[in-house]
């Protein structure tokens, strides 16, 4: 029976096999150098630790999230794709959303 710690090595251990796979099929093909202070460096490291992650992961998902909270074509985009979905799901046609658009363009004048 493994102890604690040792259950967490293990649990980290099949973490970064994934995650190694997942970097495979992902075939990432460039490098982006970045330069941080030594403090921030070490926060970094140490927050990566705590998680099971590495470094080079924890920058990824960072950016990753900045990008998602900032970049507003992205959040409309997905925004439209989940108001058509609700929509099909609940069969309303195209040609519904059209008349119902012009009916509103109409009353707005």
């Amino acid at each position: 029976m493994l102890n604690r710690t040792g259950l967490i090595k293990v649990i980290n251990m099949i973490y970064n096999i994934y995650v190694i796979y997942v970097l495979r099929r992902l075939r990432m093909a460039t490098q982006m150098i970045i330069r941080l202070d030594e403090k921030t460096k070490e926060r970094l490291n140490r927050l990566a630790r705590m998680e099971g992650k590495s470094m080079s992961q924890m920058v990824r998902e960072i950016i990753e999230e900045r990008l998602r909270e900032r970049d507003i074509g992205a959040y409309i985009d997905d925004l439209w794709e989940r108001i058509g979905n609700k929509l099909t799901s609940k069969g309303v046609t195209e040609a519904e959303v059209k008349k119902a658009i012009r009916q509103s363009r109409r009353s707005s004048r």
